[in-house]
């Protein structure tokens, strides 16, 4: 937190020249992505192997599925009411913005397609994380179908598992100069000044998304958990500041893995299963601004949003922010697909997108939190449920 509040004051007072620290905060950014890769498949392919029956494998995920796809339908929900209410579109003029042009948005059908890999080395070498978390999957059910045959490998990913650990804590050494740098260079380019020429869409998001986190993640631990939701918070400091200044759910993952076993207690057999695959396809942030752009749109160019058009907005928000690219400014990749459903023009929504730009990294880097603060309280609740939670880790102290 100390180089948080020093880098958003080094920012303001440098401006500009803040930038000549980038390279800091590049080279975290760097180290976080050799490990992502190698992280996700070995402690993956170990987790599964951990859970010593292949039958709990599809217990656990039926259960995570459930819990991701329900609170980000919740995310949504909150979003597009706090969207209404507010009207960050009203009276806003996009005449002068500059026309972004998007890549096409992949169909529903390709998304599925996509996650069984035609060459796993290939989706490891390119980073696809769904195709990686499917053959991983895949590959830790076969080894422990093997029995006694498989053993030797089972012992081999429970060492690289630890192996990728103990590297995951190097490189989380340099984290604070990393944090440091990135919000510098944030402040000082003028990233949260800009965010006053769009102050409704910025309140409709930051509400939408603190109330999220309240509401859901904080009824989840008191409710559900029967846990004091003010630990849950205080124990994921560490993985939110990261996900605020890294804007990558991805990029923050070996940060959040390790705060979910030594702050929450999640043991590795849950935390390497749930918490990759959370990173992939739980996007509690990106649905609510989605949701809230599409409800911006609507309310600039004059459409009338009915029960049929809110519910549509909702239903493809939530689906297309399943496997949504985890880094900077992906949410806008999918906002063309969700303004469709409701009529919107590709050559309207590249307007959008052209007004929305360039203030859009602060705001990733406060929904990018939002993501991670779901992947870890779904991961808390199935770890509790599933018999992988250590209580008395929960409560003490949590680990800086």
């Amino acid at each position: 937190m100390g180089m948080l509040v020093l880098g958003i004051i080094f920012g303001a007072v440098a401006g500009e020249a803040a930038t000549s620290i980038a390279w800091m905060g590049d080279i975290f950014i760097n180290l976080i992505r050799m490990i992502v890769v190698p992280l996700v498949f070995v402690t993956l392919v170990a987790g599964v192997i951990a859970m010593g029956d292949p039958k709990r494998l599809g217990s656990l995920g039926i259960k995570t599925l459930a819990l991701y796809m329900g609170t980000t339908l919740v995310a949504i929900t909150i979003g597009l009411t706090i969207a209404t209410i507010i009207q960050p579109g009203i009276g806003v003029d996009i005449s002068g913005a500059e026309e972004k042009i998007l890549p096409p948005a992949k169909s529903l059908e390709e998304r599925l397609l996509g996650i069984i890999p035609r060459n796993p080395i290939a989706a490891i070498a390119d980073g696809d994380m769904l195709a990686i978390i499917f053959f991983a999957l895949m590959f830790g059910a076969g080894i422990l179908m093997s029995g006694e045959k498989g053993k030797p490998l089972a012992k081999l990913f429970d060492a690289g598992s630890e192996a990728m650990l103990k590297v995951t804590h190097i490189v989380m050494e340099v984290a604070p100069f990393g944090v440091f740098a990135l919000i510098a260079k944030v402040v000082g380019t003028g990233g949260v000044a800009q965010l006053l020429t769009v102050v409704p869409l910025a309140v409709s998001v930051i509400l939408a998304c603190l109330l999220h986190v309240i509401i859901t993640h904080g009824t989840i631990m008191k409710f559900i958990l029967k846990l004091p939701p003010v630990r849950f918070f205080r124990g994921i400091t560490g993985a939110q500041l990261v996900a605020f200044s890294t804007s990558s759910s991805s990029g923050t993952l070996p940060v959040t893995m390790a705060t979910a076993e030594e702050n929450l207690g999640v043991k590795p057999a849950v935390a390497s299963s749930v918490l990759p695959l959370g990173a992939t396809i739980n996007m509690d942030g990106s649905g609510i601004y989605v949701g809230i752009l599409a409800v911006f749109a609507a309310q600039v160019l004059g459409i009338p949003l009915g029960i049929e058009q809110y519910l549509l907005i909702a239903l493809a928000a939530t689906l297309v922010s399943i496997g949504t690219a985890a880094v900077p400014s992906a949410s806008l990749f999918l906002l063309a697909t969700v303004m469709g459903v409701i009529g919107v023009e590709d050559a309207q929504t590249f307007l959008i997108v052209g007004f929305v730009f360039p203030f859009d990294r602060p705001l990733d880097m406060i929904r990018t939190v939002i993501n991670v603060t779901g992947d870890l309280s779904v991961a808390t609740a199935v770890a509790k449920w599933e018999g992988e939670f250590d209580e008395e880790t929960f409560r003490a102290t949590p680990v800086d």
